[in-house]
């Protein structure tokens, strides 16, 4: 197995493995000094009695630390290279260890009680208020969804979009018949009077026309009268039928019931009908659908449609000063301050999150902690207990250090205790 300094580390587990090395060092050193106390004291214990009690000291000490570096080492390696039961327990029970990880994780932090009783001290509408209220935020906020917005649109394949256009075109438009539903709005207009200001630009564009080419009109009229008639009796009728016309126009424009006006009323409300109860207007209409629906044009209209939509949100998005970059930052701030100023809507927003996080807790906590049995399942067993080592093994090392400190201790302790029981019972 590789040592920790045989791995690639980050300069945090640098740091971890020099620590770790320091400790090991400092561990090993006490056993050492242990052992060598242990053999001057017995050497030399018959002629200093007193030595047996540091004998005893360093015996104890020396059990403590081979105890104790027994049970460190037994964790992340087999003692010695040997192949003892319930050694190498964390390479040999990564996997076990992942479900045991896992299961703890799903137990004790993503019951409802936990995630809930959290949420519950979290005023999230309010931070999330505060944080959109900030200008600065809501101009990088925009700033993202900009970016993501043109991501978007280069992702998406013009053709896919024409076809989707032009879907959408022949099932929403073309569809349905026509003539009923333009025969009903047809109708709803000409009940309220919708036509009449219509009409009345019709009336001041003739009356505009006409006054502007009186000889126009004229000539139309005089070139049917027969060649024969004098030149007098032409301009006589062209004038005539020139004012005439023209009284006609303003006569209509001044009398809101004029019978021309309620002829053409009634032409339209008859033609309403018509387009909703004729079987005729109607095949008519659906048959200028048809044409329509099988003309190129249909398409080339979407590809329109979408090319030039999407030219002016690739510059709009691209533009920091443009409107739709403005109205979205000027969203973004006008939702983060109703947040912090409105009491019930940040109620039901915390609301809303607190029932959005219970539903996913319930329904994934078991994918989730999942995840984690199955990374652990997948980490190399050797490259996993040197990271465990590291993160945790200079602490371990501190057992090492006191298994000798208290090994020390228990051994003089127990030495005393058995000579003054032995010097009593002498």
């Amino acid at each position: 197995m590789a040592s920790p300094s045989a791995m690639t580390l980050s300069p945090a587990d640098a740091a971890r493995a020099h620590a770790l090395r320091g400790m090991k060092r400092l561990a090993t050193s006490l056993l050492l000094v242990a052992a060598v106390v242990f053999t001057v004291s017995f050497a030399l214990q018959d002629q200093y009695p007193w030595l047996g009690y540091v004998r005893a000291a360093a015996e104890g000490a020396m059990v403590g630390a081979i105890a104790d570096w027994f049970a460190v080492t037994a964790l992340f390696r087999y003692p010695l290279g040997l192949r003892i039961p319930h050694t190498a327990i964390i390479p040999n029970r990564k996997d076990e260890i992942g479900a045991t990880l896992g299961e703890f994780v799903e137990t004790n932090f993503l019951s409802d009680e936990v995630v809930l009783g959290k949420l519950e001290t979290l005023d999230v509408a309010g931070k999330l208020g505060g944080w959109l209220a900030e200008p600065a935020n809501a101009r990088r906020l925009g700033s993202e969804a900009a970016i993501a917005a043109q991501g978007l649109l280069t992702l998406l394949s013009d053709d896919d979009v024409n076809d989707l256009l032009e879907r959408l075109a022949r099932r929403h438009l073309f569809e349905p018949e026509w003539a009923p539903a333009i025969g009903r709005v047809g109708a709803r207009l000409v009940e309220a009077g919708q036509q009449r200001p219509a009409v009345d630009a019709l009336l001041v564009a003739a009356e505009d026309w006409l006054l502007a080419h009186p000889g126009v009109f004229g000539v139309a009229v005089s070139e049917r009268l027969p060649r024969w008639l004098p030149g007098f009796v032409d301009r006589l009728v062209d004038d005539r039928a020139y004012r005439e016309a023209l009284g006609l126009v303003r006569a209509v424009r001044a009398e809101p019931r004029h019978p021309l006006r309620l002829a053409i009323d009634d032409y339209l409300s008859d033609l309403a009908a018509s387009l909703q109860h004729d079987p005729a207007m109607i095949a008519r209409v659906e048959g200028f659908k048809v044409e329509l629906l099988d003309s190129p044009r249909v398409r080339e209209f979407a590809g329109e449609a979408w090319d030039s939509l999407k030219k002016s949100l690739g510059a709009s998005l691209a533009d920091p000063e443009s409107e739709l970059r403005r109205g979205l930052e000027s969203a973004v701030l006008e939702l983060g301050t109703r947040l912090l100023a409105d009491p019930a809507l940040s109620a039901k927003v915390n609301s809303w999150v607190a029932d959005a996080a219970a539903h996913l807790v319930q329904s994934y906590r078991h994918d989730i902690a999942g995840v984690i049995t199955e990374t652990v399942e997948r980490w190399d067993a050797a490259e996993t207990t040197e990271k465990i080592e590291l993160m945790v093994g200079r602490d371990l090392q501190f057992i090492r250090i006191n298994g000798t400190v208290v090994g020390a201790l228990a051994g003089v302790t127990i030495y005393a205790i058995a000579t003054a029981v032995h010097a009593l019972f002498s």
